[in-house]
């Protein structure tokens, strides 16, 4: 044995309980700094109350918080040279996919028949034609494939949810997930004070202005916070519809998967189909623990009396996670594969939510003109 192989295989077992302590290092350094997250949500619209930035405070939702502290968290783990060593334990993924699975358990689908009709119709008429625009436009500009499925999934569907779903159906680089979640908070905000402003100067009913709210803002607490602000009647129906389109990201998700393992993923016409061995190996399994869980969830409503109190519970847990995600996501970022994109991605967002905008207004009067909250 050579002097170099003595040395590693003596090196051996210390190398290994050393990389233990720095995934757990890391995260802990997560759940440190989602548990900031969660206090910053909670203290901010508090130290806000009466001030200026009293409406700004209560609108800004948990993933601005999280990947700012998980940049911030970045910058100086990267300035102590410890970011690379820790980044083992940051499990963005992990994190990601049980968020989503728990975020199921929230899709009551016995609720959306409550609007079932109008809800549905809008819900697929209106991500069909904005996920078809936005992926159309992304190849007229030339992004990459995956990007423009996050930017087309977020914008159409439910914003970040949304994106992450999408990420994990095409294997997204985590900097584009970051751009992408980024590009819904910066569109969502100003849209919680300039959808309820609109429907109040275009003089719509409080269905026909939910049904707008719920169909174009794409994060469902915004959607929440904009309902609010149109009337009790616009935040029912705001919901109703938000939750309707909730309910399809499994499926835009199992579709994306397909897409990309038989089209974009193929080097050639001739090539191989992928076989139904090497489907199921790529297709995100989290989709169908979101399924169950939507399932579980309805069932559970219907028979529990302690239903309601129990799905808040999960909910919460649910937020924990996905603050631990969008903290690691913060942790992990790297501007590189952002400069490589430049401005395309923000010109795609910007121009799809214009024609969001439109078609969900139009959709809106369309299938609740005549519709009444009961």
């Amino acid at each position: 044995m050579t002097q170099q192989q003595e040395q590693t295989t003596h090196a051996e077992p210390h190398a290994r309980p050393r990389g233990v302590w720095y995934a757990v290092a890391g995260v802990l350094v997560v759940i440190a700094l989602g548990a900031i997250t969660r206090f910053l949500e909670a203290q901010v619209p508090v130290w806000a109350d009466g001030t200026a930035f009293d409406r700004v405070a209560k609108s800004i939702e948990f993933p601005v918080y999280a990947i700012a502290l998980g940049l911030i968290g970045n910058f100086v783990l990267s300035r102590l040279a410890l970011r690379d060593a820790l980044s083992q334990g940051f499990r963005t993924e992990f994190f990601i996919k049980t968020g989503l699975v728990l975020l199921g358990a929230s899709i009551n689908l016995k609720v959306l028949v409550t609007a079932a009709g109008p809800a549905i119709i809008q819900a697929l008429l209106l991500i069909s034609i904005v996920f078809g625009f936005t992926w159309w436009l992304g190849g007229v500009l030339k992004l990459e494939d995956k990007l423009r499925a996050l930017l087309a999934s977020a914008v159409s569907i439910c914003g970040v949810s949304a994106a992450i779903a999408a990420a994990g159906a095409v294997q997204a680089k985590r900097e584009q997930l970051a751009y992408a979640a980024s590009l819904v908070i910066a569109f969502a905000l100003p849209s919680i004070f300039l959808l309820p402003w609109l429907a109040d100067v275009l003089n719509l009913s409080d269905e026909v202005a939910g049904a707008w709210i719920g169909g174009n803002i794409d994060t469902t607490a915004a959607v929440a916070a904009a309902g609010a602000l149109a009337g009790e009647d616009a935040l029912q129906i705001a919901t109703i519809v938000k939750t309707t389109q909730n309910a399809l990201i499994g499926v835009v998700a199992i579709a994306l998967t397909a897409y990309f393992a038989l089209k974009v993923e193929r080097k050639s016409a001739d090539e191989a189909r992928p076989s139904l061995g090497q489907f199921w190996q790529r297709f995100p399994k989290f989709v169908l623990g979101f399924i169950a869980a939507s399932v579980i969830g309805t069932l559970y409503l219907q028979w529990a009396t302690d239903g309601k109190a129990t799905i808040a519970t999960v909910n919460d847990l649910r937020t924990w996670f996905l603050i631990f995600a969008f903290v690691a996501i913060g942790l992990e970022f790297s501007l590189k594969g952002l400069r490589e994109a430049g401005w395309r991605p923000i010109a795609l967002f910007a121009s799809a939510t214009v024609v969001n905008i439109v078609v969900a207004l139009g959709l809106a009067v369309v299938l609740f003109g005549n519709f009444e909250v009961s």
